[in-house]
């Protein structure tokens, strides 16, 4: 019985990428149909998937922290991938990236055009949209990310609290969320190019816990940036300590010396968010910090943010992070309480 082919994977290599998700990715799709048998019978299987390393040249990389990576193939030789993943790219996402990356976006663009499957990982969704594959469609990336993108195309459809998105035409594009959320985009591809069993094998050996909660809990949900509007300025640095007080919306009001409709405008136009929205974002994020580092009530917590009515912070955290108060701590105060010794 002749041997199934298996799907050649490419995994481009960037000088802005790291060597942790280029190599990470590469061993979970080697570890597949591979290191589960030798576990189980101390014979390694065969393997299921063919990873390959590429790049534009043919030379080694020196890539973020300067570890270097040697490519396999280059983008010339590689023929016809099944599947092309594209790891974080370092860049300002506020800047036009095209010109740094003409050949490899050239290159994905026949590679979707030929019927393969584009994956990205956090940042790497920029060349997708670069190459204007993501116009229409939804999509994800790191959360710091998802602003910048939104503004820079506005025909793509941002989903920030997802840590993976699959669309396109034929589910052909997928794209996972920050950090490690490259380990649930490799265990996708393995679970639709070889099969779930094969997935949940790999998943076990490596110990990979599935991001299901999303990219939310993990956000910094205000995100502050510097406004030229000195008016406005003056009222983030004011809110920044009074956000738990009543009424500060009216207050940032007064204080701005502006029509309120006129504040508003200004506000929102400055910082990306209503000024309540703003508000409400300093407060969500202090009841994080809160909830990590204490275990005062939920209530009390509420209202040391600004809120009377604990059910309506409830509520709006679950929204915001996509976990309850009390899930929050569960998650993330152990986490803390296991890395203060160090």
């Amino acid at each position: 019985m002749s041997t199934p082919r298996q799907p050649l994977i490419a995994i481009l290599a960037l000088p802005q990428s790291s060597a942790s998700v280029i190599y990470g990715m590469y061993d979970l799709f080697h570890s597949a149909g591979r290191d589960w048998n030798a576990i189980v019978t101390g014979e390694p299987g065969p393997g299921v998937l063919q990873p390959v390393i590429v790049s534009a040249a043919s030379q080694p990389i020196s890539v973020i922290n300067g570890i270097s990576v040697r490519p396999e193939a280059r983008l010339d030789e590689i023929g016809q991938p099944d599947v092309v993943c594209v790891p974080e790219v370092a860049v300002d996402p506020y800047a036009p990236c095209a010109d740094s990356f003409e050949r490899e976006i050239e290159w994905l663009k026949r590679c979707h055009a030929g019927g393969a499957i584009l994956a990205s990982a956090c940042s790497g969704a920029l060349l997708f949209a670069e190459a204007g594959l993501l116009d229409g469609h939804e999509a994800t990336t790191h959360w710091a990310f998802c602003d910048a993108i939104s503004k820079r195309y506005p025909r793509i459809r941002m989903r920030p609290q997802s840590a993976l998105v699959v669309s396109g035409e034929g589910q052909r594009l997928i794209m996972a969320g920050g950090g490690t959320s490259w380990a649930d985009l490799a265990l996708y591809l393995i679970a639709r190019l070889a099969g779930i069993e094969h997935a949940m094998q790999t998943a076990r050996v490596n110990v990979i816990d599935w991001h299901a909660v999303g990219q939310q809990p993990f956000a910094h949900l205000a995100r502050p940036r510097h406004v030229e509007d000195a008016v406005i300025a003056r009222c983030q640095v004011w809110i920044a300590e009074h956000y738990h007080e009543a009424a500060p919306v009216a207050a940032m009001v007064r204080l701005s010396g502006l029509p309120e409709r006129t504040f508003k405008r200004r506000f929102q136009k400055a910082t990306g968010m209503s000024p309540l929205e703003y508000v409400h974002t300093l407060r969500l994020e202090e009841a994080k910090q809160m909830l990590e580092s204490g275990d005062e009530p939920v209530e009390a917590i509420a209202n040391a943010v600004g809120y009377e009515d604990a059910g309506f912070f409830g509520r709006l955290f679950k929204r915001n992070v996509n976990l309850t108060p009390a899930q929050y701590r569960r998650r993330f105060g152990a986490m803390r309480k296991a890395l203060a010794p160090a």
